[in-house]
């Protein structure tokens, strides 16, 4: 019980990182038209945005990088400092006056994301136990819809119109004069909701700096193989390599789609749906509120229950919500609700979930984060070039929505084909008992 509850309490302090993730991509999307009035950003702008945030290719960067370092110098080694490169960054956002800063600060946040990712989903599966791993994971991906729930309920009460916009305004005619511009004055909204995560950020660094390292990565540290020897191991080695291609085909064509809608949900709201930007951050607050409740009641049954039976709902109900919405029309209330629900619905029995689990499960210790950055990178790298190409497909105004429908349906279809005929069965077994089964003795 005792060690159980040690692995809950270390699963709590590094979940954090993924509210940090997601809540800098949602922070990013919820203010993204103030952004665009206040700055003159085209679409195009907003597409290099998303392209090098920690919803694509900054996250893609940090991960390659941080996922060898952290089979190298260690997990904790990744918490010590990880954080003070994202708190920058969210700083850098903050002091944003033109573009350039603003790509600044999103592309050194993303980098930090992807630096945490591989270390945080590595160390909760490597601390917890054989009858909780994926309850633990759960935790972490509940934290990864907290994350955007909080972020886009502040968003909705200090947005133009809403009920702390006021505070706002105050703060932003105190700083920039009594006659400063509209557009100047509501963006502040977006800086205040950024300093929040800077605040997160700060408590999640005084926290993790405080754990011991994973005790399967201290066990295998005799094993002096440098990051070249580890990467060069991932790229020979036949059953590793099938499993990247794996994992990596079922997460990107999942996360292709779930970039474009942690980024663009409030600008589709706004633009196709014809809300205001207080509204479409209300519903898409709403989405989340789905993916804590139903990742919450999962995490009850998955280490005890087939993982197939949770694949295969959370993909039903993303292409559910898909079709739906191609049928009904985003521009009526009752089909956006509808599609608000399945989504979250969907992201709470996502596919990341299942690729958190396995890609920290299938892999040996001495690769194990390094095989997570390099699916990361791969991931989020064409993601950035899927959000650049999703700009062209949706249009200035909405006007390519059901095209761009279409082609989520296609990658949604790929998730789950894939997924069930290569799905792994690796529950109720010890992370040394899957690598024995997989790799042999000698790994």
């Amino acid at each position: 019980m005792k060690k159980d509850s040690s692995s809950l309490k270390s699963t709590l302090a590094v979940s954090l990182n993924n509210y940090l993730d997601a809540g800098a991509i949602v922070a990013g999307s919820s203010g993204i038209t103030l952004w665009q009035n206040y700055l003159g950003l085209s679409e195009m702008h907003l597409g290099w945005l998303n392209a090098l945030s920690a919803n694509a290719l900054g996250a893609a960067i940090g991960a390659i990088i941080g996922g060898f370092l952290a089979d190298r110098f260690g997990r904790k080694f990744i918490f010590t400092y990880n954080l003070l490169v994202y708190m920058l960054g969210v700083l850098i956002v903050m002091l944003s006056v033109n573009y350039p800063m603003l790509l600044t600060g999103f592309l050194v946040t993303g980098i930090s994301v992807g630096i945490g990712v591989p270390a945080s989903w590595t160390y909760i599966s490597e601390s917890s136990e054989v009858n909780n791993r994926g309850r633990n994971i759960c935790i972490s991906q509940m934290s990864w819809g907290l994350g955007p729930m909080f972020i886009l309920f502040f968003g909705m009460l200090l947005a133009p119109g809403g009920l702390l916009f006021g505070p706002v305004e105050g703060l932003a005619h105190a700083i920039l004069g009594a006659d400063a511009a509209n557009a100047a004055v509501e963006v502040f909204s977006s800086r205040v909701v950024f300093f929040t995560l800077f605040v997160v950020a700060f408590v999640a660094w005084t926290l993790q700096r405080q754990l011991d390292e994973s005790a399967e990565y201290t066990a295998q540290k005799a094993d002096e193989s440098s990051i070249v020897d580890n990467i060069k191991m991932l790229f020979t080695n036949r059953i590793a390599v099938k499993t990247v291609a794996f994992l990596a085909c079922i997460y990107l064509t999942w996360n292709l789609v779930a970039s474009v809608m942690g980024f663009f949900m409030p600008h589709i709201y706004e633009t196709a749906g014809g809300l205001s930007n207080e509204q479409a951050n209300m519903l898409s607050c709403v989405s989340w509120v789905f993916v804590v409740v139903t990742t919450f009641i999962i995490s009850f049954f998955v280490d005890k229950v087939a993982h197939r039976l949770f694949y295969v709902f959370g993909l039903v109900a993303a292409l559910t919500a898909w079709v739906l919405i191609i049928g009904g029309g985003v521009s009526t209330i009752g089909g956006i609700w509808l599609f608000t629900i399945l989504w979250g619905i969907n992201n709470g029995s996502s596919v990341q979930v299942f690729y958190a689990l396995w890609g920290s499960e299938l892999f040996p210790a001495k690769f194990r984060a390094g095989a997570q950055g390099l699916m990361f990178f791969i991931v989020r790298g064409l993601s950035a070039a899927w959000g650049l190409v999703f700009t062209y497909i949706y249009g200035e105004n909405g006007e390519g929505f059901t095209l761009a429908a279409y082609c989520m349906i296609a990658l949604l279809l790929i998730s789950l084909i894939v997924g069930l005929a290569g799905m792994p069965n690796t529950r109720g077994k010890s992370l040394k008992q899957i690598t024995r089964e997989r790799y042999g003795e000698d790994i």
